[in-house]
């Protein structure tokens, strides 16, 4: 009976406090940057490091020598083995 009475004390007051916020002042516009006009250089994902790698990049995958190489269209890249 009293965890019941706690919970809805809990809950009374969190409703209270929240119903009280003033609301969030609106973002001002955000103005385009200079990166943000410049279109991105395609990447490879390297899921065993966790991160995105630039084109050119020779690594070992789950132990296979790959490298990062862009596709025909210029706009992506994939992981291709080291000897191709």
């Amino acid at each position: 009976m009293r965890s019941l009475i706690a919970v809805s004390v809990a809950t009374l007051f969190l409703t209270a406090c929240a119903s009280q916020a003033t609301p969030p002042a609106k973002p001002a516009a955000a103005t385009p940057t200079v990166a943000a006009a410049t279109p991105k250089a395609p990447q490879c994902w390297n899921g065993d490091a966790g991160k995105f790698e630039a084109v050119g990049v020779k690594t070992k995958i789950s132990g296979v020598e790959v490298v990062c190489k862009p596709t025909s269209d210029g706009k992506n890249a994939q992981w291709m083995g080291a000897g191709h």
